[in-house]
């Protein structure tokens, strides 16, 4: 088994997979598990925001059609409590009209399922790319706000 991928930063990459079909999303968490990643599943939108509120997570992989909500309606519950935190429509309804949905919704990134098993090294690849750039950002935010701290209490700072 590969060891779990850290990020640029050394941390662990926590995934959330959500699909209503219990058994693609064991097959997905197998295959991203394959590729380092740590991965949780949920099957409902109601209990993967449960999750997320309850459990750190780094990425969110959804579906799109899904029962109770599409993934468009639980990427916006999930943009409401965690604005930034990457979201990646992983689905095999897609079309350019869900594409573009997606993105004028803030999803992080969108990849239709396809036959075969290279997608699952394309997905992983993305929420790696997605989380570091997250963290990333994070860590420049913070250092800025530290920075500004640090300016405004030298004498003669404003």
């Amino acid at each position: 088994m590969v060891d779990d991928i850290p990020s640029r930063t050394g941390e662990r990459i926590r995934v959330l997979h959500v699909d209503d079909d219990p058994d693609l999303a064991e097959i997905t968490a197998e295959f991203l598990q394959r590729e380092g990643l740590q991965v949780k599943v949920e099957t409902t939108p109601s209990d993967a925001l449960e999750r997320i509120a309850t459990e750190p997570v780094d990425c969110v992989v959804s579906d799109y059609q899904m029962t109770g909500m599409d993934g468009l309606q639980f990427l916006e519950a999930v943009r409401d409590a965690h604005p930034h935190l990457p979201f990646i429509l992983f689905t095999g309804k897609g079309s350019e009209e869900i594409a573009s949905e997606a993105i004028s919704a803030g999803v992080t990134d969108y990849l239709q399922k396809e036959v075969g098993t290279d997608q699952y090294a394309v997905l992983a690849n993305r929420i790696e790319n997605s989380v570091n750039k997250h963290r990333t950002e994070r860590e420049l935010s913070e250092n800025r706000r530290q920075l500004s701290t640090i300016f405004s209490n030298l004498p003669g700072g404003s």
